[in-house]
Order: C-alpha cells, then structure tokens, then sequence
C-alpha cells in the first residue's frame, strides 16, 4: 500500500479481503469495525498502564483481535485470501480461562452487581469490556443476516475476553487501592441521587 487515501471508499462501499465491494454499513464491517474499535481501547490501556502482567494479556489479545477482523474482512467464497489466514486455536480460549483464574485469586467474590469506573485503569478495561459484547453481538448479527460469522472459537474467544476484561478491571481498581462501588437500585420513595 503506497497511499493512505485511495479515494475507492468516497461513494460509501469498501473492499473486503478478496475484492469483493460492499456497503459501509455491511454487519461484516460494523463487526470488525468494534473489534478494531476495541483493540484501539486496548492498546490505550496498554500504553497507559503500570500493571506489567495486565499489559501482557492485552498484548497476546491484541493480535487474536486482529485475526478476527481478517476473518470477518474475507468472504468465504475468496478461498485464495482465506488460506492465508491465522486460525484461532482452541488454546487461545484456555489461556483466557487460565488468566480469569489466576486474576480472580486477588479478589473477594462479588456480592452484587458493581458500577463501571474506578481508576483510570479500571475505567479504561471497563469501556473496553462494553465494546467487547458490543463486537460479540454486531458478529453474531452478520451471522444471523448472512453476512459472515466467525467460527465457533471465535465466538468463545470474544465472550471470554470480556469476561476476563471485567476480571482486569476489578483487579486493577483493587490493586490501586480503589474500592468498587456496589449497584444499589432505586427504592420507591428512596432520595434521589
């Protein structure tokens, strides 16, 4: 690629991986768009963070992202582009798993549901585990239209990665000496807030 610019998106449609043309508004581009949007919340958090074994996890999560996004890029009748790709191994999923229970191991079990926020840290996994879902449900979404899915591991690596996301944030806030602060409903005729 010479140019940042190719002047090819200008009237609205992008190339998948392949050549095919579709509409900016494709389920395919909205669900790697997310995932790109969420790999950029983490490499924030990565830029930013004192937490040397958190800053590896996103590290090994950031190029899986990406990996993703190849996929959901290249339609499956372009099997010349597809055979190049990386495929996502099933260990990939355990290693999510095997650092949710390491994390977890720092922590008091949860009671109640907490509020999102904390330390910058925190905050910062806490927006990174909303777009998370958000890419998990626009995949499931194309799938569902037809439009290109991810194979089952995939879909498992993206579920686990919020849930370890959330893991992250609770250990950041806790490490940084900032307590988690509890959802508590509104109770009819209760003050406001």
């Amino acid at each position: 690629m010479t140019k940042i610019y190719t002047r090819t998106g200008d009237s609205g449609e992008t190339s998948l991986f392949g050549g095919q043309r579709v509409g900016k508004g494709h389920h395919r581009l909205e669900a790697y768009g997310t995932l790109d949007e969420l790999n950029a919340y983490l490499g924030w958090f990565e830029s930013r963070t004192g937490h040397d074994d958190l800053r590896d996890v996103v590290r090994r999560a950031q190029p899986v992202l990406f990996d993703l996004g190849a996929h959901l890029a290249t339609p499956p009748e372009s099997e010349k582009a597809r055979s190049v790709l990386p495929r996502l191994e099933p260990e990939a999923v355990r290693d999510l798993e095997a650092a949710i229970d390491r994390l977890e191991g720092e922590l008091d079990p949860l009671r109640t549901f907490i509020l999102p926020g904390g330390t910058e840290d925190g905050a910062l996994l806490h927006v990174a585990r909303t777009v998370c879902r958000r890419a998990e449900r626009a995949v499931v979404r194309s799938a569902e239209a037809g439009e290109g899915s991810l194979d089952p591991a995939g879909l498992a690596y993206l579920n686990r990665l919020s849930d370890l996301l959330f893991v992250m944030a609770r250990v950041a806030n806790r490490r940084d000496g900032r307590p988690e602060t509890p959802w508590e409903p509104e109770r009819p005729g209760g003050p406001a807030r």
